[in-house]
């Protein structure tokens, strides 16, 4: 999840905006976006990423830790889910 602070809320608004395409995919190598939603009147929203490594997802919140607060929730789907709690509890 993303928000922003008034006083950086415009200026990640305008570099968001003026985006191309490639520039987007240039800014996560290595992550895929699942999607992605605003709420741009809060200043806040959620993205839903994929990735084999985290430090490719820790890169892409950098580039936008100077103007977001970004917290980042790494989840595992059912069977990943499954798998780690059977291994840890023997079953």
């Amino acid at each position: 999840t993303w928000s922003s602070a008034p006083a950086t809320r415009h200026e990640a608004y305008d570099t968001f905006a003026k985006m191309s395409d490639d520039d987007d995919a240039a800014d996560h190598p290595g992550v895929t976006l699942v999607g992605r939603w605003h709420d741009v009147a809060a200043g806040s929203g959620a993205l839903i990423c994929e990735s084999d490594d985290i430090s490719a997802v820790q890169s892409f919140a950098l580039n936008w830790s100077g103007v977001l607060n970004i917290e980042i929730r790494p989840v595992v789907d059912d069977n990943e889910a499954k798998t780690m709690l059977k291994r840890k509890w023997n079953l």
